[in-house]
């Protein structure tokens, strides 16, 4: 039997009520596929941070570099200012363990509505450079509180940041339509944009039965709009990618759909898998809140550690919930965050037999 260290950090708001919906699935899948997943709880968040005045302890890196995987609910909270709580635990992972890859799956699920009149199926992947560009920390502020007040930050690209981030999506749109998307400003910002569009030619170049289409992100973002069905795999910069994936999953049904993969490729660190959403502290608390984000963001942290039939078992349970009416009131369900947990795991031994016969798993 296959064990991993998996370490949880549930975060803020409806964190801290999807992971425990999103365990609770694992747990099930990995009864039947005969994994141990051994969670580890960490309560670091806004509300360490208001006791201890940071996100996480001096030595927290240290001890995820100890785990399998990082699995983490949602960080931010009203009381707590945004810089303190991004720049204080997650973007320190995600550069700690070059997670550079932050893979964002939008696809139409079967019993959710769409925002779009055309009913064409939706299958796309968004990946997100994830460690450096717009997100740097080279800039200032000066004459804080006079007139001339003044604000700089620097977008860094580098050749290594750009060309391993294109490199794996050419790998993933050749193992589909071989069509790659690259989203790009470079009429309007002349220097990095241009230099982004030049490695991703190059990289791509080395990848035989893939083309690259350089698309402007405004007018891709409406092409996001009008003809999502269209796009298969889109590569994009660390702030291009962030906003085109919410904007991804918003024409799919709900935010609260998305999931997301922050990848340390080579394994040589723990990955992250964490639901797109925010913290939500508007309905936290009160068990609305939609777990399919976070439960396939653990079907993603399967597939990741070497588990596809699990990862498909997990995937094909959530969709047939859905698909059964068992959604959550933003995918115009009534189902409470806890109901459509329960529904989930009861599509997981429904399906059992077709994806043990499938891993060659005893039933049990």
């Amino acid at each position: 039997m296959s064990t991993h260290n998996i370490a949880v950090i549930a975060g803020d708001g409806i964190g801290k009520e999807v992971v425990p919906a999103a365990i609770t699935c694992l747990e099930r899948i990995a009864e039947l596929h005969s994994l141990t997943l051994n969670f580890i709880h960490f309560d670091w968040g806004s509300d360490y941070y208001k006791r201890h005045g940071r996100m996480m302890p001096v030595d927290g890196l240290e001890q995820l570099a100890r785990h399998d995987a990082i699995f983490l609910g949602a960080v931010g909270s009203p009381d707590v200012p945004d810089t303190a709580s991004l720049w204080g635990l997650l973007i320190p992972i995600r550069r700690e363990f070059q997670q550079y890859i932050n893979l964002r799956p939008v696809k139409t699920l079967d019993g959710v509505a769409s925002p779009l009149a055309n009913k064409n199926p939706i299958d796309l992947l968004i990946v997100r450079e994830n460690n450096e560009g717009e997100y740097s920390e080279v800039g200032g502020r000066m004459y804080q509180g006079l007139p001339y007040e003044s604000a700089v930050q620097e977008t860094i690209f580098t050749r290594l940041g750009v060309s391993r981030v294109a490199d794996f999506a050419a790998s993933l749109a050749a193992g589909r339509s071989g069509r790659l998307t690259s989203a790009t400003k470079s009429n309007g910002i002349i220097h990095t944009m241009p230099f982004w569009d030049e490695v991703v030619e190059e990289t791509v170049g080395r990848h035989p039965g893939v083309a690259v289409t350089h698309e402007l992100v405004d007018a891709l973002a409406a092409h996001l709009v009008l003809k999502p069905w269209t796009l298969d795999v889109i590569v994009a910069s660390n702030l291009l990618g962030d906003i085109l994936s919410d904007l991804g999953s918003s024409v799919t049904g709900s935010i609260g759909l998305a999931p997301s993969a922050n990848l340390n490729p080579e394994m040589r660190y723990p990955s992250l898998f964490e639901p797109v959403h925010g913290s939500a502290p508007d309905i936290a608390g009160k068990g609305l809140a939609n777990p399919v984000g976070q439960i396939w963001s653990g079907a993603m942290m399967l597939e990741h550690l070497g588990y596809s039939d699990a990862a498909a078992h997990l995937q094909a349970a959530f969709e047939s919930a859905l698909r059964d009416g068992h959604g959550t009131r933003d995918v115009g369900g009534t189902s409470s965050t806890w109901e459509f947990t329960v529904a989930v795991v009861s599509a997981i031994g429904a399906l059992a037999p077709d994806y043990q016969a499938v891993s060659g798993t005893p039933a049990s």
